[in-house]
């Protein structure tokens, strides 16, 4: 089997050694591997399955015989160094917002749009954490009636904003059992017991950058310009996992039965639907794997249109970013 060197940039945050260790689990096949990040990092040690890996410090000479990189980056770090990467002859699969929506960088998804990954010119977006646990679920609903319109509001984990999110709620989970003032550094307000209807900043109307996320990369994933999208993007107080309560307007016919069918066989998804039982998807269930749970699925009665409504939870650090970009990559060396 053909080896490959691998860089990661950004290795010491959550993403970053999440996709450490996905690398690891699937086997990705690997002649060297480079955990890049910041001066400040540089000679940490990590260990994933009882090998220990060394930290380096980026430079412009970190990508020399790299065959492929996976960013885990801020935007500025993306913009200063994946470029250099590309001049030197890698393949780039960024996790950063920083070429989503450029036209000459595809955005995928593996089970939404493989086929997009041949046209880069050596720079692949991972798109929006929760576009990604949406549209793994509409994919299926979406390729047998298409789409036209998006109703999403998530409710999205703390994971979402790094390690530093995390460790914000559980220093205030912990400071409030023992009667103290809880520190706001991350977030906009207290997350512990608390829900926050803010994800990034706001526009001229009043969406956040998160909500228009889901519109934007939407469209551009499934081919769809014309695609409408309404979001509402919600921080709570969860560690991993998002979740999502989407009602979806299709151009064509569909039924609840037909739906559940299409999940049950879909790629990427299980199928957790039977509230009379109690079971549905939940961030519990659904952290530190890779499938997009789906259920709570029902016809929308709001509207006489073609309307289904479902809910769906997916991990934010595995499938909403590391796996996604872990498999982009395992589809690039089906190409090279």
């Amino acid at each position: 089997m053909k080896t490959y060197n691998v860089a990661i940039l950004g290795a010491t945050g959550a993403v970053g050694q999440e996709m450490l260790k996905i690398l690891n689990e699937r086997k990705f096949p690997i002649k060297e591997l480079h955990l890049l990040a910041s001066k400040r990092s540089a000679g940490k040690k990590i260990t994933v399955n009882e090998k220990e890996y060394i930290v380096e410090e980026t430079t412009a000479n970190s990508f020399d015989n790299i065959d492929i990189v996976l960013g885990a980056a801020e935007n500025d770090i993306a913009k200063k160094y994946l470029p250099i990467a590309v001049e030197k002859g890698a393949i780039v699969v960024d996790n950063s917002s920083a070429y989503r929506l450029d036209k000459d960088v595809p955005l995928i998804i593996p089970e939404v749009n493989p086929q997009d990954i041949k046209k880069h010119h050596g720079i692949i977006a991972n798109p929006n954490c929760a576009t990604i646990i949406a549209l793994v679920a509409l994919q299926p609903l979406h390729a047998y009636a298409k789409a036209k319109r998006m109703v999403v509001s998530t409710y999205q984990a703390v994971s979402g904003a790094g390690v530093k999110g995390i460790m914000e709620l559980q220093q205030q989970l912990a400071a409030l059992a023992h009667g103290k003032e809880v520190e706001i550094q991350t977030f906009q307000h207290q997350i512990a017991y608390n829900l926050i209807p803010q994800i990034g900043s706001f526009d001229e109307n009043g969406y956040s950058s998160e909500e228009m996320k889901m519109q934007n990369e939407g469209r551009k994933i499934l081919n769809s310009p014309e695609l409408a999208v309404n979001c509402t993007c919600v921080r709570v107080p969860i560690l991993r996992s998002h979740s999502e309560s989407i009602m979806v307007e299709f151009e064509q016919p569909i039924d609840v039965e037909k739906a559940r069918e299409l999940l049950a066989n879909a790629k990427g998804v299980k199928l957790v639907d039977d509230p009379k039982s109690n079971q549905y998807p939940m961030p519990l269930d659904t952290t530190d794997q890779d499938l997009v749970y789906v259920g709570r699925i029902r016809k929308d009665i709001s509207t006489q249109a073609n309307a289904l409504s479902f809910w769906c939870c997916g991990d934010q650090v595995r499938k909403g970013a590391a796996t996604n970009a872990v498999q982009i990559a395992e589809l690039l060396i089906e190409e090279l």
